[in-house]
């Protein structure tokens, strides 16, 4: 950007007229009426629906308000300068400068949560873990992305933390997330029984996802044998729900067959 294009814009912005300033105004609160709008409404009507739909409403906040953002900017642009190639240039010139040295961090949070719109590493409805952090994403605005987790705290993380964190995304746009029970047995008894009783315990749930697999995996352990189901719920959110259910229904099977639970052994601190 040269000194003439400067010189266009600071006098294209010391003629704006009353009239000028008003309609920009006006765009502004409407656009952010707008927004506020797409934000309670999308989630709320998305909350009525389940599975692949609820989803595919939910990713629809983000995507409604950067064309919302867009817009704005357009309609703003064309009452302060002619929108011409090189006064275009010198906008967005200034604009990045002022960007870079005022805001630098809240900038590059900004271009990243533009670039996850695209490359999609998460979306509304998808439970990730970041940093230790694992919960549902409910809103991914310009700047964090917003995360309810099981104990129903709400953490905003910037998206330019994520863009350095390793990102665990349970389900990753589907409807399917797997959830695992862990038992533990002393090592005499009949594995090939306890298989049967823990594949039963899933597939009789009422939270079950009936069309996914069932699995039972077996390891051998110094204290006992563990046994693992992995199953999938109906709804992602009913995850923890569906967990209980397997866990208090497969130890209540086992004991009435007779199958003797084993404790984990406690690691003694060693002191320094």
């Amino acid at each position: 950007m040269n000194d003439d294009s400067i010189h266009r814009l600071a006098m294209n912005l010391s003629h704006l007229g009353q009239t000028a300033l008003v309609q920009m105004l006006l765009i502004a609160v409407t656009v952010w009426l707008l927004i506020s709008l797409i934000q309670r409404l999308v989630p709320a009507l998305a909350s009525r629906l389940s599975g692949r739909r609820r989803l595919h409403a939910l990713a629809l906040v983000p995507v409604l308000r950067l064309l919302a953002i867009a817009a704005a900017f357009l309609l703003i642009l064309q009452r302060i300068v002619e929108p011409t190639f090189e006064n275009l240039v010198g906008v967005l010139g200034a604009l990045g400068l002022a960007l870079g040295f005022a805001a630098k961090d809240y900038a590059s949070s900004l271009i990243a949560g533009i670039v996850a719109l695209y490359e999609l590493p998460y979306r509304p409805g998808d439970w990730i873990e970041v940093d230790g952090i694992y919960g549902e994403v409910r809103t991914i605005g310009m700047r964090t992305v917003e995360i309810v987790t099981p104990e129903d705290t709400v953490a905003h993380i910037p998206h330019l933390k994520l863009w350095n964190q390793a990102i665990l995304n349970a389900n990753d746009g589907s409807q399917y997330l797997q959830c695992e029970a862990d038992f533990y047995l002393h090592p005499h008894h009949d594995a090939a029984q306890v298989h049967r009783i823990l594949h039963d315990v899933a597939l009789t749930s009422p939270l079950l996802q009936i069309d996914r697999s069932i699995n039972v995996i077996v390891r051998e352990k110094p204290f006992g044998t563990h046994y693992r189901i992995k199953a999938y719920p109906l709804d992602p959110r009913q995850q923890f729900a569906f967990v209980t259910d397997l866990t208090v229904r497969g130890k209540a099977a086992l004991r009435d067959a007779g199958m003797a639970l084993a404790s984990i052994p406690a690691i003694a601190e060693q002191s320094p």
